[in-house]
């Protein structure tokens, strides 16, 4: 069960609702397709009606008075993303990683074992046991403070920023066994 999202990033606004939905035009609601800020779960969610949207828009979904959005339908499966939205999900997962930099610092400080032969590190993109030992000691020396104090410390490590956003993304579309990232 994914915890309660406060705000939601549009990823696509359809203004006259899904095109395969055989209900009449006048009886069709609009939908917002977005991706929760905080625990980046797909959400579909149903706006006010005079309401219009651009793409990337941070909007309340929260409890009491929502400005924009009437209700939310609840979690959106991956397979009736538009391809709109699939084509914003990586741009508004990589915006997210990028603002909420100490948040995905901290998962590299504190990411702990998965099982007695595999690290939750282990399941980024890009990252082998190499890498996984050397980040495992250099946080016990000292947490990384930044991207860029990763990036110093690690040799040849990968971009954190794309190999967060690739996961996230991986998870959203529900391609992984384990949403480390993702509320999912």
């Amino acid at each position: 069960m994914m915890d309660k999202e406060e705000y939601a990033i549009v990823l696509d606004f359809l203004q006259n609702g899904y095109s395969f939905d055989n209900t009449p035009s006048y009886k069709k609601t609009a939908i917002v397709q977005a991706l929760g800020k905080d625990h980046l779960g797909l959400l579909e969610i149903v706006p006010k009606k005079e309401a219009n949207f651009v793409l990337h828009e941070e909007v309340y979904i929260g409890e009491g008075k929502r400005e924009k959005i009437h209700h939310v339908n609840g979690k959106l499966e991956a397979n009736k993303l538009t391809p709109t939205a699939k084509g914003e999900l990586e741009f508004v997962v990589k915006a997210i990683v990028i603002k909420n930099e100490q948040k995905f610092v901290d998962f590299f400080n504190k990411a702990p074992p998965l099982t007695t032969r595999m690290h939750v590190l282990e399941l980024l993109p890009g990252l082998g046991k190499k890498h996984m030992w050397e980040i495992v000691e250099e946080r016990a020396v000292e947490p990384f403070k930044s991207y860029e104090d990763i990036r110093k410390r690690i040799k040849l490590m990968p971009d954190p920023i794309k190999i967060l956003v690739k996961r996230i993304v991986s998870e959203v579309l529900g391609a992984e066994k384990y949403n480390i990232l993702s509320g999912r």
